[in-house]
């Protein structure tokens, strides 16, 4: 076998073993949406979580959310709630899909997909109602 067929053959092999990895992987998280984009802040007080909800095409719709562990929270002298809050979120939802990011560095691609095909229920957090009135 000549130099030249044996490294044609590497090439090939190699090539081989990275194919299927790459296209095996998911869509990639875009990058945390810039605050102009942000349409609510919420507090999960169950699961100590400040959650970010942001709409990607401006429309109003939800359809980024983060949400990062809170580790203090207090009140201002005005009585409005202060969260000291991960600097990185831990959970990420998007395109129907919920992400968990344990490391809690950032995207950095370690991420994971903790469930898929899940809607992101805002009803949870805000009652549809209140004193009668749609919110």
């Amino acid at each position: 076998m000549t130099f030249r067929t044996v490294g044609t053959v590497l090439t090939i092999a190699c090539m081989a073993l990275l194919v299927p990895a790459v296209s095996g992987a998911g869509p990639s998280l875009p990058p945390e949406p810039d605050e102009n984009t942000r349409i609510e802040e919420l507090f999960d007080n169950d699961a100590r979580l400040y959650l970010l909800l942001y709409s990607l095409t401006g429309d109003g719709r939800v359809d980024y959310v983060t949400g990062r562990r809170v580790h203090e929270q207090a009140r201002s002298e005005f009585g409005n709630p202060i969260y000291y809050a991960a600097r990185y979120p831990q959970f990420y939802w998007w395109n129907h899909t919920l992400w968990i990011d344990s490391e809690q560095d950032g995207l950095s691609g370690n991420e994971v997909v903790y469930q898929e095909n899940v809607e992101f229920d805002r009803s949870r957090y805000k009652p549809c109602q209140f004193n009668g009135q749609p919110c």
